[in-house]
């Protein structure tokens, strides 16, 4: 059953510039078109962990708490938003596109420690050509691989991943994001995909939050 009232879903995130994970479950939060109310937590502060402590039973963000249940992951958080508003196209509508979109964000979820690692996110930062370790632009050849693999069996219909936004899109913004800041040699299909994706209205309103908050995380 969906919530009726945004005081019901609830969703708990760090800082917009840095939290890879934050920025996922709140794209495809807004990709719900779900009301909710939204929890901030400013990390590596001294008070934060003892404001996860009340919000997070991991200690980590993103949870989403839907009445009196939490979800905490980013991954289990799309899925929850999923059944909770199954026609919003978080994945795709087709059995086998499905099945390759889940298998990707899937492959994010777990993997591309390098580049996780060796690249964290910094969405104010431009620092082109650091980093650029072998590991982390293995996992970045690996990316653009799937990218281009999804893109030429199942985009027809529009310019992301799979045609349409869409979950497999939300898991790989955080990517775009450091692809940007570190200058990763890509494609030129890569380069288009990269800039749907900096478009889309929800993650223009992500950006733009990004940019305006006062926290600064040393992060290289």
């Amino acid at each position: 059953m969906v919530p009726d009232t945004a005081a019901e879903l609830q969703l708990v995130i760090g800082n917009r510039n840095y939290s890879s994970w934050s920025m996922r479950g709140w794209l495809a939060m807004r990709h719900t078109k779900l009301p909710f109310e939204e929890i901030f937590i400013p990390l590596n502060r001294p008070e934060t962990a003892a404001t996860l402590v009340q919000h997070s039973p991991s200690l980590l963000v993103p949870v989403l708490k839907i009445g009196g249940t939490m979800v905490w992951d980013s991954l289990a958080i799309i899925e929850a938003l999923n059944e909770l508003a199954p026609d919003a196209g978080l994945w795709p509508a087709d059995g086998m596109a499905r099945a390759v979109a889940r298998s990707v964000s899937a492959e994010m979820h777990a993997g591309f420690y390098r580049l996780r690692r060796d690249m964290p996110m910094d969405l104010r930062a431009y620092r082109p050509g650091e980093q650029h370790t072998d590991g982390a632009l293995r996992d970045a050849d690996r990316i653009q691989t799937l990218w281009a693999a999804c893109r030429a069996r199942f985009a027809a219909g529009g310019p992301f991943l799979f045609g349409a936004w869409s979950a497999a899109d939300i898991m790989y913004a955080p990517v775009v994001g450091r692809f940007r800041t570190y200058g990763v040699p890509l494609s030129t299909d890569a380069h288009d995909y990269m800039d749907a994706v900096w478009a889309q209205p929800d993650m223009a309103v992500w950006l733009k939050a990004a940019n305006e908050e006062p926290y600064t995380i040393e992060t290289v």
